[in-house]
């Protein structure tokens, strides 16, 4: 059975502003998908309409056969969600968050000590589980609120920005530990991030968004490998052509003196390329060769780059004020 099936999903809203426009696609049961794109791509909308938040205004979404617009209680029950900003309560020790998710997704009472002490342990958070939230890094309040979302055992969990604003090491624990859940539990996970590294790193499949509809989908060493040939960076001074030549090779982004270049035999186009920059008034400071990334892979679809910093920086600040408050 498939984890999710959407078919034409469309959200008009007031207005006219058709935020989602005839998407479709699946989930698999027990893979982990990614879902991408820029700001004001559609994804949020998309997400909604799954998880029973928002209506479709035509299409319709299941979740494990299940229709999200006629039985939404009965998908709510399947779901978790973890979102991007704090949703833990640091005047709470880590144990008094997960009973009061307990109680709030109906676990039985006999179950809930075990179900909350087996999610601590499978999170490395058992020795803290007494300690004020407000007193855990970073990466400690990210896997509590992954631990707390499965409290109630969701056969799909959905991680929105999963490790925004988290140090390098904290991150690499975290993404270990998506990938182990996935992995021990077959716990279906639906991944949004701006982080293509992430992406590329956790996801079985993807499907990139922009401006409303899927612009395309399929597993990151898919993606990458259709992009073809070789990519390019070249850094200039000066005024950069608006395009080049299609024998040359096509543009994938161009922006502050340095241009992506997609091309097919990297090696034998530098100095075609070179050559043409350089006629057109355009100094060429360096070039180097790489293959495609999923980056490039974004660049290319969803035709705009990924802003992260004001994100993280908003991440980061919702962390730091979990601290604040609590004295």
């Amino acid at each position: 059975m498939r984890a999710i099936e959407a078919r034409s999903l469309t959200k008009v809203y007031p207005g006219g502003t058709k935020a989602v426009d005839d998407v479709s696609f699946d989930v698999e049961e027990g893979e982990i998908f990614g879902l991408l794109g820029p700001n004001g791509a559609g994804k949020t909308t998309t997400i909604k309409m799954i998880t029973t938040l928002a209506r479709p205004s035509s299409g319709s979404a299941t979740v494990f056969g299940v229709d999200a617009s006629r039985s939404p209680e009965q998908v709510r029950q399947m779901l978790g969600f973890v979102p991007q900003t704090i949703s833990v309560d640091g005047d709470l020790t880590g144990y008094e968050n997960l009973l009061i998710f307990a109680k709030l997704f109906f676990v039985e009472r006999g179950q809930r000590k075990a179900r909350i002490s087996e999610a601590l342990e499978y999170f490395g958070l058992t020795e803290r589980a007494n300690d004020l939230v407000k007193h855990y890094s970073g990466g400690m309040m990210r896997r509590l609120e992954i631990a707390q979302a499965l409290v109630n055992r969701p056969r799909l969990l959905f991680l929105d920005e999963p490790s925004i604003g988290l140090d390098p090491y904290s991150r690499m624990q975290v993404i270990k530990q998506i990938k182990e859940l996935n992995q021990n539990f077959g716990t279906t996970i639906f991944v949004t991030t701006h982080d293509m590294n992430e992406a590329d790193e956790l996801c079985d499949r993807l499907a990139i968004m922009n401006l409303g509809k899927i612009a395309v989908s399929g597993s990151p060493t898919e993606l990458k490998k259709s992009m073809g040939g070789d990519v390019l960076t070249v850094t200039v001074s000066g005024g950069l052509p608006d395009s080049i030549p299609k024998e040359l090779g096509s543009t994938i982004s161009s922006e502050e003196g340095v241009v992506k270049i997609l091309t097919e035999d990297g090696e034998r186009a530098i100095p075609r390329i070179t050559d043409y920059l350089e006629g057109k008034g355009t100094l060429v400071e360096s070039v180097s060769l790489s293959r495609p990334t999923l980056d490039d892979v974004f660049m290319k679809y969803a035709k705009a780059g990924i802003t992260q910093e004001t994100s993280f920086r908003e991440a980061r600040s919702a962390r730091r004020s979990i601290v604040r408050h609590g004295r």
